[in-house]
């Protein structure tokens, strides 16, 4: 894959001011891409125009809610490609305002996909999913035919909002596609909490000189994907017309344990006096 294939063309992402959407923005652009971001900037979900600062003349800012039909059905026409990151990505959030998730992970889904088959039936889809929609494996490592049992509200609106993509894709021939994303880390991801990874509240906690809480034993068996890998992968998924229609799972072939992996980070950090980890006495059910 050669980001210059990009050069060019025009390309549309939506939550483009979050972690995962403006890295790949910047890269977009550095390879000489016309890239428009959308974002609603709405507090809790991950937007920062700091994660664009030194790229406001090269990368259109269009402050929108992908819950806006209207403005989706303009901001889709004359797009080649469409990077579908938006959505609300907390698992407990989901679970605590589930008509909230409803909205922006299906409803708002199905604007994009209509205000696409209406306005922009040509562009290329690559969807943001999520492996959180497999729950608890019944085996490892998990493949793209393994049962999905979600555990929470956000797990399922994910789902759907995956398939509504594949659905398109089979019926209207919209080329799309869909990976499934996890525990994706780098520069510019959330740490003040754990909406969107764990991790975030982790390297918060290093930093403040707090325990790391780990969930149960922890022997749980984490994958986790650096950001540039994952936007090297979106890029491939778009430029390959074997993906269209098709699901992937973006992994590691590299495993760890969270306790394993609590105890690297405070090894790195290196502050010999501060306490290891903490262990919680239950295992959380949305983990």
């Amino acid at each position: 894959m050669d980001v210059q294939d990009f050069a060019g063309k025009s390309i549309l992402i939506t939550g483009g001011l979050g972690f995962i959407g403006s890295n790949l923005a910047r890269t977009l652009a550095d390879g000489g891409a016309r890239v428009t971001v959308v974002d609603s900037l709405i507090p809790d979900y991950g937007g920062n125009l700091f994660n664009l600062r030194g790229y406001e003349g090269r990368i259109r800012i269009n402050i929108a809610d992908i819950r806006d039909e209207f403005s989706m059905a303009y901001l889709v026409q004359g797009q080649d490609y469409l990077f579908n990151l938006a959505g609300q990505t907390s698992h407990l959030d989901s679970m605590k305002n589930p008509f909230v998730d409803l909205d922006i992970n299906c409803r708002s889904q199905l604007f994009i996909l209509e205000a696409c088959r209406k306005h922009n039936p040509a562009i290329r889809i690559v969807y943001a999913s999520t492996r959180q929609i497999y729950g608890r494996p019944d085996f490892l490592p998990v493949h793209e035919g393994h049962l999905l049992h979600p555990t929470d509200v956000n797990g399922i609106n994910k789902m759907a909002g995956e398939w509504y993509h594949i659905l398109y894709s089979n019926v209207y021939g919209i080329r799309t596609c869909a990976l499934r994303l996890t525990n994706t880390y780098g520069p510019r991801m959330r740490v003040k909490d754990a909406r969107q990874t764990f991790l975030g509240i982790w390297i918060k906690n290093l930093v403040e000189g707090k325990r790391i809480g780990v969930w149960g034993d922890g022997l749980q068996v984490r994958d986790f994907n650096y950001v540039d890998d994952v936007t090297d992968a979106m890029l491939m998924a778009a430029l390959s017309e074997q993906s269209n229609g098709q699901i992937y799972n973006l992994g590691s072939p590299e495993r760890v344990t969270l306790k394993d992996l609590a105890a690297l980070m405070i090894e790195v950090h290196g502050k010999e006096s501060m306490p290891s980890f903490l262990f919680l006495k239950t295992a959380s059910p949305l983990t």
